[in-house]
């Protein structure tokens, strides 16, 4: 698959994962539907924040998962167990998601005049943030679980052929084992990021 392909099919998967979230999120939030169904400035900064902030987050993030995917099918390392892989991208998932955060909100502080134009401001911003996103709490709920759709096939794909689980996966039902492990292993990612978010508010007051 060439590079242009490969790109514009993580962006169209990042689309797919993340727009049934984004509505849902719109539903359950009191209010919001109605204020951006009036359009005028609430659309607008809903609308620039979802393709400034999370389009990106999401797009990152899922081309690593799927990079890593693809690289697993292509050349299979037979002396390396696959759950090395699920190892990498746990940790760059978790790197990703908060850096690019850092980043695009401090941008968003110069280019925009978010947080009052403050890049001190916009830093200290994202860990509260953050520290709520896996209750879907926030937007950022939205970008953390459209991810999903590169987590899942690589880690599925991950534990089938894995020695390191296959005394976990034979004690489950058959078929769903390794989906049921994938779900826990990205579940314990949201709870690292919460917990990561924790740490920099302490270290912030």
């Amino acid at each position: 698959m060439s590079g242009v392909l490969f790109l514009r099919n993580v962006l169209l998967f990042s689309l797919v994962g993340m727009l049934p979230i984004l509505a849902l999120y719109v539903l359950l939030t009191p209010g919001f539907a109605s204020a951006l169904a009036g359009g005028g400035p609430s659309l607008q900064r809903f609308l620039r924040q979802v393709l400034s902030n999370g389009l990106p987050v999401v797009f990152v993030v899922n081309y690593v998962g799927f990079f890593l995917y693809a690289l697993s099918r292509q050349r299979p390392d037979e002396e390396r167990d696959p759950a090395a892989l699920i190892a990498v991208d746990f940790v760059a998932r978790l790197g990703l998601f908060y850096g690019i955060h850092v980043l695009i909100y401090v941008v968003s502080a110069d280019w925009f005049g978010s947080f009052g134009g403050s890049r001190a401001t916009a830093w200290r911003v994202v860990a509260p943030t953050l520290a709520r996103s896996a209750l879907f709490e926030n937007i950022s709920g939205v970008y953390l679980y459209a991810t999903l759709v590169s987590a899942i096939p690589l880690y599925v794909s991950a534990i089938r052929r894995s020695s390191r689980f296959r005394p976990v996966v034979v004690h489950l039902p058959k078929g769903v084992g390794p989906i049921t492990i994938a779900l826990l292993i990205f579940a314990a990612g949201a709870v690292c990021l919460t917990i990561l978010a924790g740490t920099f508010m302490r270290f912030q007051s």
